[in-house]
């Protein structure tokens, strides 16, 4: 038998999982059932495991699947493999008593607010796997949830907004005192000018005075809020509180609001879901994370129906 692959050395350890209970099953479907996925799911990361192998690993038949004789030998293998990293003192494979729920989340929204409450979402009987990107997530690669910022809606995918951000402008509290009273447009101007990727909050703050803002050389801009509200908390320039994100930074005095005029910001988070049902695990956990932002329940029900709700 020969195998085909580059890099990596070793092939993805979420693959070989699922080849084996699949394996030992005889089924894609109670592999899925087993794992919490889809079908779907199983079926790409199968496939990515034999791209990788460079061989085929089971015949797809109409009651089933089977493995081939190169699977076979490769199955032998993988449950040494895994047997290995189960015993081992490092948790290679998810916890087995909880069940997983995959959320693909932006880093902004991960540190400046999941971090902290994340014990309590989980409770003692979930495990939220992370995956962190801007990208809108693609729920056929087995995510389950999804928090963006955006305008939406978004076709094929189901969007409830988190929050409703109230705006204005923060400073470090040495930077604060430099402006005194002064709390102008044109005052700020004279401090650097922190944004992220997206600068339209500012220019519509700007613009409440009369300001047509351009972003000047020494303004800086920033992939992530929570790198905004750190380099504003170091003194680096004024940037827009983004509550809640910024709540945190705010209670402990590392920025301090240098404006009392609030804007409504001109894009929201939301919490995103695929058309299709969710499994159970993700409805557990959307419930529990909607109450944590402030939702009720009626909210919550029409979110995690399984039909899309009627206009």
């Amino acid at each position: 038998m020969r195998m085909v692959h580059s890099s990596p050395v070793l092939p993805p350890l979420d693959t070989l999982e699922t080849f084996a209970r699949a394996a030992r099953l005889g089924s894609f479907s109670a592999a899925a059932e087993e794992s919490g996925i889809t079908h779907g799911a199983v079926s790409r990361q199968v496939s990515r495991l034999e791209r990788w192998m460079g061989v085929r690993l089971f015949a797809r038949e109409a009651r089933g699947v089977r493995l081939t004789p190169e699977g076979m030998r490769f199955f032998a293998r993988a449950e040494e493999a895994l047997t290995l990293l189960g015993n081992s003192g490092e948790r290679w494979l998810p916890r087995r008593n909880k069940a997983v729920v995959r959320l693909s989340v932006t880093p902004s929204v991960a540190s400046l607010w999941l971090f902290q409450r994340l014990p309590k979402l989980e409770g003692n009987e979930l495990h939220v796997e992370l995956t962190l990107e801007h990208r809108l997530a693609d729920f056929g690669e087995g995510t389950d949830l999804a928090i963006r910022c955006g305008k939406g809606p978004w076709a094929g995918v189901r969007a409830l907004p988190l929050w409703q951000e109230k705006s204005f402008p923060i400073a470090a509290p040495a930077l604060a005192e430099r402006l005194g009273q002064r709390s102008d447009a044109l005052s700020l101007l004279d401090l650097p000018i922190l944004h992220d990727s997206n600068i339209e909050g500012w220019r519509r703050w700007l613009s409440g005075e009369g300001v047509d803002y351009i972003p000047r050389g020494h303004d800086r801009r920033f992939e992530d809020y929570n790198l905004v509200i750190d380099a504003c908390a170091q003194g680096l320039g004024i940037a827009l509180a983004r509550p809640p994100l910024s709540d945190a930074a705010m209670a402990t005095g590392r920025v301090v609001a240098v404006s009392e005029r609030t804007l409504d910001y001109h894009v929201a988070f939301h919490l995103i879901r695929p058309d299709e049902a969710l499994r159970s695990p993700a409805i557990e956990f959307a419930s529990r994370f909607l109450r944590e932002a402030g939702h009720d329940e009626a909210t919550i029900a029409t979110f995690i129906a399984p039909g899309r709700a009627k206009a």
